[in-house]
């Protein structure tokens, strides 16, 4: 069974709003804007999670439920995890480790630099670096091919298959 991992930043926050913590920290207008463009894209490219795993913060959890509309899939189907927020790769990886083995397909939704971490330690850096040098902005998607076991996310053992950034989307979905 061929196994993918979608690993997708927060889409774009909101630091000019009133929120009493970085945790609390909601979309911004752009954000609110190219979660559920993503959402589409996943959809019509046939990306539809077997388990989604998503940080709690609010922009994140925000994101993650406008996609999961967009791909017809219930809010209750996500599983939030606070290990996610603020997470480590190693953290990360832990967090696969515990995927079910019937998982054929795996959402993570999450924050930088962590995400960004886990994506070069699975790859082993074996891609060529976007030109503007951001490798994870917000609402990007990174979909890599994986071993057959979730257990065994050693370095280099995944190969990006894309990386989307939903400024390269169409417009209307």
């Amino acid at each position: 069974m061929s196994r993918e991992l979608l690993i997708m930043r927060h889409a774009k926050s909101d630091w000019d709003s009133s929120a009493r913590s970085d945790f609390d920290r909601p979309l911004a207008k752009r954000g609110k804007r190219d979660a559920p463009r993503v959402g589409a894209w996943l959809y019509r490219e046939g990306l539809v999670p077997d388990l989604i795993l998503s940080s709690p913060a609010e922009r994140a959890r925000a994101t993650v439920i406008k996609v999961c509309k967009r791909l017809d899939i219930n809010k209750q189907n996500i599983h939030w995890d606070e290990r996610i927020y603020e997470a480590r790769a190693a953290t990360l990886l832990e967090l696969l480790d515990q995927c079910p083995p019937q998982s054929g397909t795996v959402l993570l939704v999450g924050h930088n630099p962590g995400l960004e971490s886990l994506l070069q330690h699975l790859t082993d850096n074996d891609f060529d670096p976007p030109s503007d040098g951001k490798l994870l902005p917000t609402a990007a998607i990174a979909r890599l091919e994986m071993p057959t076991d979730w257990s065994q996310l050693t370095r280099g053992c995944a190969n990006l298959i894309s990386l989307t950034r939903p400024k390269n989307l169409p417009d209307s979905d």
